[in-house]
């Protein structure tokens, strides 16, 4: 089977991006991508701009979006890729999720004044593109701006983590509730970046069979997060489970992300892509010779 290039994990500034879907497709394809998938936190409003973007660069596309999700007091983040961007039941879930933010962002800003800082829920909505989905990363933007910190892991470090001033917890989705709303529309749920989440080893199997066991089917083994070893750990524990591999740069900004579109590394040649599972799905380009689904 010919080399796929797919990048199924970034954000707009529908969410946290900081480049529109059409820079992002535009981007996408210079970094010699071919299967496109943007994928904004709790928000499917970009997706008819970027599958048209796509089309309009050549690049074929699948609907996506990344959903909020709490397990074990951790939050998780689920992709659902190929899914009906107009199926209710995901609609209604994801607006719920994003109606929540205001309240903690509030919180969160509070906090922080607390801690000698004013103005953060100001200073964060400046770089909102969407004002019900401002999140932790809208406020580090604020303190780099302000100079109090130098640079985004510093922020995180010091200010927007468990037992730092400016961190308030959220309630998310349930696992459950995320891939049931990914399924409903006839999509695919992914377990986006898993080395992120600073699990044990008891908890994170806890989780991932608790994934499967709600329906998920794929895993993020390739991502802009993971090192070499990373990757080649949870390919094993896919294998194990028998969860497809998904890609993703999960890029957000050319100045933030450490890996930009189209350059990682290609999948393991041992799992089936996830792609494999959606291609019906997939939303053609007129130029590509495919006929639209």
């Amino acid at each position: 089977m010919p080399y796929l290039n797919a990048d199924l994990h970034s954000h707009s500034t529908f969410s946290d991006g900081t480049l529109t879907p059409l820079q992002l497709a535009q981007r996408a394809r210079q970094g010699g991508v071919d299967l496109w998938a943007l994928t904004d936190h709790d928000e499917l409003a970009g997706q008819a701009a970027a599958c048209a973007a796509a089309h309009a660069q050549g690049m074929d596309y699948l609907t996506g979006v990344e959903v909020s999700a709490s397990y074990a007091g951790h939050t998780i983040h689920i992709v659902g890729l190929g899914f009906d961007s107009g199926h209710q039941a995901l609609q209604k879930g994801l607006h719920a999720l994003r109606h929540s933010r205001g309240p903690r962002a509030q919180e969160m800003a509070r906090q922080l004044e607390t801690a000698g800082i004013a103005g953060a829920y100001e200073g964060a909505l400046r770089y909102v593109g969407n004002p019900d989905l401002i999140s932790r990363t809208h406020f580090a933007r604020f303190l780099l701006e302000r100079g109090v910190c130098t640079s985004m892991g510093e922020v995180f470090q010091r200010f927007l983590t468990e037992g730092k001033p400016g961190f308030v917890p959220q309630r998310w989705a349930s696992v459950e509730e995320a891939v049931d709303w990914i399924r409903a529309g006839g999509g695919v749920a992914v377990l986006a970046h898993p080395a992120r989440y600073d699990l044990d080893a008891t908890l994170e199997h806890a989780l991932f069979t608790h994934f499967v066991a709600c329906g998920g089917q794929g895993m993020e083994t390739v991502c802009g997060s993971h090192t070499t070893a990373e990757a080649a750990r949870y390919t094993q524990l896919a294998l194990d489970l028998g969860l497809h591999a998904s890609r993703g740069s999960d890029f957000h900004s050319p100045a933030e992300s450490r890996v930009d579109l189209g350059t990682l590394p290609s999948l393991p040649a041992a799992l089936p892509p996830v792609w494999d599972l959606l291609s019906s799905r997939i939303q053609r380009a007129p130029l590509s010779g495919h006929s639209s689904h």
